[in-house]
């Protein structure tokens, strides 16, 4: 089976699915498995909850990973016009989900964010699963607004009111890393959807004044931005996670000090497993791990927009909006997770697409990946019977 999905199958010389984007996406969900194993070690064992186990966050993440494959392959067998009709009610489940995680005794509070709703032994968290519906919903309605979209009032006052309520949502969380990401990938799916040239830009000077307003508006999100600025004025405080992110990149140097041997991860660097994995990544396996991380992300978005350009070539507008509407989200994720690790960004509570611990992004990326890969065999499909 692994076989026939990973293209094992030739029809005519061509792949059935495209190796480019089904192996980076492999060796990014592995070697996350391997590194939330090595980060998570110490944590494990000295934690009453997880009962002194070692492998504690192992044996749960490899549920996770599981699950998440046979949610992907499940996800593969629909086809994008069954995931085009469901994408409004798909969209309005999530902003249900949003609602019901802020209801008390149904919501779950973690270090006062209300971002959780208790399924018996696991969390499940909406906004994972409400960056895939963004996706299809987004691209759905650009495809349904084409011809509006040079249009203030049809095309884009609609997108605007849904996208406020959303953000609204998350906001009350708080949960302002699936903020920023849902955004993005609702603007950047409305530019690709060819949105006017001078209401995007004015909506990118709108959508700048409402980051800066959010950001000084709120106490602790500004500590994050003066903290960000001069970690190590602040070292045991503001500046904690940053000052360890960057002593962690600095100790790995090229090669690292080895799998395993990481320092950081032994109750130095907070959330090791999950919103600084690079970090760990970087001081075990150095430079050459990183880059190989980043490269492996960037062959993998690539592999999104130049699938998605070619449904767009086919005239499948929703197909290609759903694949670069994946890359956008992959992207933008990645990066900023990436620069909160590298100190090029300020904190924010954003995990590693594909690699952090956590079992609602795991399944939420699968997914994604999943309908990407319907995306590309579809494309494939249409190409061999027009050459026939």
């Amino acid at each position: 089976m692994l076989s026939r999905f990973a293209g094992g199958i030739d029809t005519g010389g061509r792949e059935e699915l495209d190796s480019l984007t089904l192996w980076p996406a492999l060796a990014l969900l592995l070697i996350g498995l391997v590194m939330v194993y090595s980060s998570s070690i110490a944590t494990a064992e000295a934690s009453r909850f997880t009962g002194n186990q070692p492998s504690y966050f192992l044996i749960r993440h490899s549920v996770f990973l599981a699950v998440g494959l046979v949610t992907g392959v499940m996800a593969f067998q629909i086809p994008l016009r069954l995931w085009q009709q469901a994408a409004p009610w798909l969209f309005l489940a999530g902003v249900v989900l949003l609602i019901l995680v802020l209801v008390p005794f149904i919501g779950r509070s973690v270090n006062g964010a209300q971002r959780w709703i208790g399924l018996g032994p696991i969390n499940l968290q909406p906004s994972e699963l409400m960056k895939v519906f963004a996706v299809l919903y987004a691209a759905d309605y650009t495809a349904r607004k084409l011809d509006d979209m040079a249009s203030f009032r049809k095309g884009f006052v609609p997108m605007a009111i849904v996208m406020v309520l959303v953000g609204g949502l998350l906001l009350r969380e708080p949960d302002f890393g699936a903020f920023v990401v849902v955004v993005a990938i609702a603007v950047g799916i409305l530019f690709l959807g060819g949105i006017n040239a001078r209401l995007f830009g004015g909506l990118m000077i709108v959508m700048a004044i409402a980051f800066v307003i959010l950001i000084w508006s709120s106490p602790y999100r500004r500590e994050r931005i003066f903290g960000f600025m001069d970690p190590w004025q602040d070292a045991y405080g503001k500046g904690y996670q940053l000052s360890h992110a960057l002593i962690a990149f600095g100790r790995g140097e090229w090669f690292g000090v080895g799998l395993g041997a990481s320092v950081e991860k032994l109750f130095y660097l907070p959330e090791a497993h999950t919103d600084f994995l690079l970090a760990v990544i970087a001081e075990e396996l150095g430079f050459v791990g990183v880059a190989l991380v980043v490269g492996l992300f960037a062959l993998l978005v690539h592999r999104c927009f130049a699938i998605g350009r070619q449904a767009l070539v086919l005239d499948r507008v929703y197909a290609g909006l759903v694949a670069q509407g994946v890359g956008i989200w992959l992207g933008v994720q990645g990066f900023i997770n990436m620069g909160v690790n590298m100190g090029l960004l300020p904190t924010k509570g954003l995990t590693l697409p594909l690699m952090s611990f956590g079992g609602s992004g795991i399944m939420a990326n699968c997914l994604a990946l999943g309908i990407l890969l319907r995306v590309d065999w579809e494309n494939r499909q249409l190409m061999r019977g027009q050459q026939v």
